[in-house]
Order: C-alpha cells, then structure tokens, then sequence
C-alpha cells in the first residue's frame, strides 16, 4: 500500500470538485470523488484517475458509505473538501419549507455529517478539511437567502472544528469564491442573460462588472486554492475563511455611483 494522501471530495463530478480532483491527482494524491450523478462522476474519474463513489453528500448512509469505502480502499484519509452546494432562490418570505430544508441539508448538515465520519481519521494522520463556501457566506445576496445563510455555517462549522480538534492535528478551512464558470453557474447565467437578453458567457461580464478582476474564476483557480489548503504548504493556517473572489468583497458599493459606467436616473436616488 503506497503512502500517498487520501482525499475525499464530495460534489466531485463537474465545476469545482473536479477541478480539484485533477489539482490533487496531479500532486500525487489519491482521490475518492463523490456525487449524485453517475455519468459526470464517471466522466471525471476517468479524466483524473480518481475513484467514482456514486452517493448523496445529504444523505446520512451514503455519507458512511463514503468513508468507509475510502478507508477499506485505501486504509488512510488525510484531507476532505466539502464542495457538494445547492442554490434555491428567493427572499426569506418567499422561501417554502422544501427549500429551505434541502439547502440545509446539503450545504451544512451533510458536510457537518461527513466532517463527524471522517474526524477520526483525520485525527490519525493529522489530516485537513476544507469547506467550500461562498462569497455568498460574507456579503448578502439579494434573493438567495437560504444560499447565504447555510454558506455562511459552513465558514463556522470549519472554524469550530479548527477550535475543536486542532489541539489534535486537525485543520480546518473555507473558501468563499465569487463568481466562478461552472455548471451551476452557467445555468444561472443562462437565466440571468436571458432576462437581458444577452447570452451567458456576455451575462458573466455584467456579473463581474465591479469585481476588481472584471472576470468570473475557472474551476481551476479555485481549486488551486483548496489544493494548497489541505497541503502541508498551508501547515500553519487553521480556521481561515478565505475570499477567492477576484477582490469582489472589497468593493464599496457605496462608491459605485460614483463610478463613470454608472448611469444614474433622473432623480439620482432610484
């Protein structure tokens, strides 16, 4: 048996997760992916040589089932990245109870349930976790409250385990990218452009018209990001919340209607 990191990825078929499937395999990692969907998982096993494990991240069995399966593959896990998310819209008065419960239930309890199946493990090999946020987690987003909400425990779930077990050897971490080309992403872009009547890759500028990098991240360079976090390069970060955002959350938007592009109404306050 080879001595070579073990990591467990959840959402890992499409956009981040398996961007940072190919980030770790290329670094010498092994890879446990996991998703919901069989044809994309087994689309990015084969692209990365990671191993496919068909499952829901909110699901209690299958997250048990994740794990166990990497530890009788494997014997070992040395790094987890809760990157399985869902986005349903609508304002706190219009979110429904269905909603509002699946958003809970995968972007914070599943990656809590995980967290909890892994942690002895981790505590083994003195392994790290990261959870993949959202800008969403710092500043608020109209219309997503739920989004926000949930991204938002996801950032103090990481730091409360670095509390908790880095005594332990454990860290814990989370990135809160921006606007980000994904699957996802792109099907909200669709939405979003189509409103305007302008495609998806021309919506995606209007998005990030006021971020500092006037542009949407790859997949890839936020995966670099989480790569780097569970490395032994980042031995000494524990229970950070790190922006991965193109400078997004800087910008002032106070400060915006002062910005030449800007085309303020007649009355100058709507």
């Amino acid at each position: 048996m080879s001595n070579q990191p073990v990591a467990i990825i959840t959402g890992g078929g499409t956009g981040i997760g398996a961007a940072t499937a190919g980030v770790l395999r290329a670094e010498g990692w092994e890879v446990v992916i996991a998703g919901r969907r069989v044809e994309p998982l087994q689309a990015a096993a084969a692209a990365t040589g990671a191993i496919p494990v068909v499952g829901d991240a909110a699901s209690k069995p299958d997250v048990e089932r994740l794990v166990a399966t990497t530890i009788d593959h494997f014997g070992r896990l040395n790094g987890v990245v809760l990157n399985a998310g869902i986005v349903r819209s609508g304002a706190v008065g219009d979110l429904t109870d269905d909603a509002w419960d699946a958003m809970l239930d995968t972007n914070l309890t599943g990656p809590f349930r995980l967290a909890r199946a892994a942690m002895p493990h981790l505590v083994a090999s003195r392994g790290s976790i990261v959870g993949v946020a959202s800008a969403g987690a710092l500043r608020a987003s109209g219309g997503i409250a739920g989004y926000n909400a949930t991204k938002a425990g996801l950032t103090m779930l990481m730091q409360s385990i670095a509390v908790d077990y880095g005594p332990r050897g454990v860290r814990a971490n989370a990135i809160c990218p921006g606007w980000t080309r994904t699957e996802m992403a792109d099907m909200e872009m669709q939405e979003y452009g189509a409103e305007l009547g302008i495609d998806y890759t021309d919506a995606y500028k209007v998005a990030t018209s006021f971020v500092p990098a006037r542009r949407p991240a790859t997949s890839a360079e936020v995966a670099e990001a989480i790569a780097w976090l569970l490395s032994d390069k980042a031995s000494y970060v524990n229970s950070a919340v790190l922006p991965v955002d193109g400078g997004m959350i800087a910008v002032d938007p106070g400060g915006l209607a002062l910005d030449p592009r800007v085309t303020l109404t007649t009355s100058g306050h709507n």
